[in-house]
């Protein structure tokens, strides 16, 4: 175990192809580790195979040092802090006050705080971790860094997880060193600016699928009120007025009906927006106003709900393929042939219902088909692999077909390209971080008067 430890991650000699990984000097500087849990023993691991020396500072170094690879030095927390610049505080909110008996050894180096609180905590306390570390040690520079990567990541490597670290400082020379450590080891920085962004970077571990819960909600929502519709129409009522019991259509039946509802209004919801934006834009006269905000919202929302919509669909095109292995299925395939023999009947054909069906499941195929791509399209992994004339193309013609199925449109321009003119929103939509590619929107002056009405593409 030791030895696979010990093993580099990362090569000295070989950058990936996309320079995201920076190669560590020759010389690389002693790193500090106050802590000896496993996010300590994850980071020494991963520091260590990224070239550094790393000291580890334990209250208990003979019990905790069989714990860390043989590379990294594991001592007592005094002998720890002493030589190495930048030190990685990773114990606990409630033991910072335990090392301020370190105070004198660690004036004027970096502590890079990677705690995180919990929910409880968060709400309980004003000031973040790092803000509450900071109060302790003045005369040190406190980083908030590190703590939305997990232990699991630190130790498979980044490629298995999020690469992206947050980064708050209020010494932007503190950050940078931070930073390079980061690219170092695998990991993209982010820069979240002063260290009064702490509470936000410490909120992010907390936060689950923050931009699903409204249109998960509204997808749960519209299922339930198509549901019972359809319960109504197809079960409720026959066993009223007839005394049919249908209730054996509710598993599967039902559901498959209410499936497709719910896909076409959410596919409807994703573009309905971009049109009122549209819209609101050819009203004011210029495209550099921003959204109310309900509108902007509901802009943020458009990748949410289109794969959200993607999903319905592919769970109705499942449904599909289930409904003839169906009991109820099977047997009233045997009381139509039944009937059909009783009225001497040898040959039941009928043409029009034939060609019905096909053109359906034809064109069921290739809606489905395309919404597929939209869906993929929108992935971050795959649409930052496109260039903007590939994106482009991709989403007109998938657009434009689905536009022929009857389950597509387009949508208005996101934000200016233009650096001197404010960015109004962000709008992450279903087709991607732009919008669609033959949008006519008005064009007025960064000074807020209004020129000749030009239309840009």
């Amino acid at each position: 175990m030791p030895e696979e430890m010990d093993k580099p991650l990362i090569s000295l000699h070989l950058v990936d192809s996309d320079s995201s990984l920076a190669k560590v000097p020759d010389e690389a500087p002693k790193v500090g580790i106050l802590g000896s849990g496993d996010f300590a023993r994850s980071l020494a691991t991963r520091l260590v195979g990224s070239g550094f020396k790393v000291v580890v500072g334990s209250r208990n170094p003979k019990r905790t040092a069989g714990l860390f690879p043989s590379a990294a030095q594991v001592t007592f927390q005094e002998e720890a802090v002493s030589s190495p610049e930048v030190i990685f505080v990773a114990v606990f909110r409630e033991h910072y006050s335990s090392l301020c008996s370190l105070s004198d050894q660690l004036a004027g180096k970096i502590l890079v705080d990677v705690s995180n609180p919990t929910e409880q905590e968060h709400l309980q306390h004003r000031e973040s971790n790092a803000e509450y570390l900071a109060s302790l040690f003045p005369t040190c520079t406190v980083v908030k860094a590190f703590n939305v990567i997990s232990a699991w990541t630190l130790q498979a490597g980044p490629r298995d997880g999020n690469r992206q670290v947050p980064i708050c400082s209020d010494q932007p020379e503190a950050k940078r060193a931070v930073s390079e450590m980061a690219l170092a080891m695998g990991f993209m920085p982010v820069d979240m600016g002063s260290l009064a962004s702490a509470r936000e970077v410490e909120a992010m571990p907390l936060r689950l699928l923050p931009a699903w819960k409204v249109p998960t909600l509204l997808a749960l929502g519209l299922f339930v009120c198509f549901y019972a519709y359809n319960f109504i129409r197809d079960v409720l009522q026959p066993y009223v007025q007839e005394s049919q019991n249908k209730f054996f259509k509710l598993p599967v039946s039902v559901v498959n009906t209410t499936l497709p509802c719910v896909a076409y209004v959410l596919l409807s919801l994703v573009y309905l927006p971009g049109v009122l934006a549209a819209a609101l834009q050819l009203r004011r006269g210029t495209k550099y106003q921003r959204f109310p905000d309900w509108l902007d919202h509901w802009l943020q929302h458009r990748k949410q709900i289109g794969l959200l919509s993607f999903f319905c669909a592919a769970l109705h095109a499942l449904y599909s393929f289930c409904l003839p292995l169906r009991r109820a299925h099977r047997y009233d395939l045997v009381n139509l042939a039944v009937k059909q023999v009783l009225a001497n009947k040898s040959h039941l054909w009928v043409e029009e219902e034939v060609w019905r069906m096909e053109i359906y499941l034809s064109l069921g195929v290739l809606a489905l088909g395309t919404l597929s791509l939209l869906a993929v399209t929108s992935l971050p992994s795959i649409a930052n692999s496109l260039n903007w004339r590939e994106f482009s193309f991709v989403q007109c013609v998938a657009t434009s077909s689905a536009g022929n199925t009857g389950s597509g449109t387009r949508r208005p321009e996101s934000q200016s390209q233009d650096p001197h003119l404010p960015a109004l929103h962000h709008q992450t939509s279903f087709l991607g971080p732009r919008s669609f590619c033959c949008s006519l929107v008005p064009v007025s002056t960064p000074y807020g008067h209004q020129e000749d009405l030009s239309w840009t593409r």
